[in-house]
């Protein structure tokens, strides 16, 4: 079965030197990560803007109002979501929050503002660790 194609943005969010990640909750209907940590950010809709994107996904996951820069990494990842493989092009781009205050939606159960050097100890998820790589060698 040949994957279905999606473009995301995520964001780095950063906050006095630390760098905000989300752990995937069960009751996402999309997930395929549950109890692993995440960058905030998601799918793009047909016609959305990257940037009208990552705001809305940082918006909804976190509540949080921050300011994009410019991209960090892009990555490619392949889920298989509900039985069905998935082929998803990831860019990231660094954010600055304005406040440390998360209100997490369902799809998520829990924060850590983290030391991005730290990021192995903290369980996020594979396809992660290239991209913090990447952040870390650019920051």
């Amino acid at each position: 079965m040949e994957p279905t194609l999606f473009i995301a943005t995520k964001a780095f969010i950063r906050y006095q030197g630390k760098i905000l990640i989300l752990r995937e909750s069960g009751s996402y209907q999309d997930g395929s990560n549950v109890g692993r940590y995440d960058l905030p950010g998601g799918r793009l809709k047909p016609g959305e803007r990257f940037d009208e994107a990552l705001q809305r996904e940082i918006s909804e996951e976190t509540g949080l109002s921050v300011t994009i820069g410019r991209p960090v990494a892009v990555n490619e990842w392949r889920p298989v979501v509900r039985g069905e493989p998935w082929q998803i092009v990831g860019i990231f781009f660094l954010c600055e929050a304005a406040s440390d205050v998360v209100q997490l939606s369902e799809d998520h159960d829990a924060f850590e503002w983290i030391d991005p050097a730290t990021y192995r100890e903290h369980g996020v998820i594979e396809n992660l660790s290239p991209v913090f790589t990447a952040y870390l060698e650019t920051k």
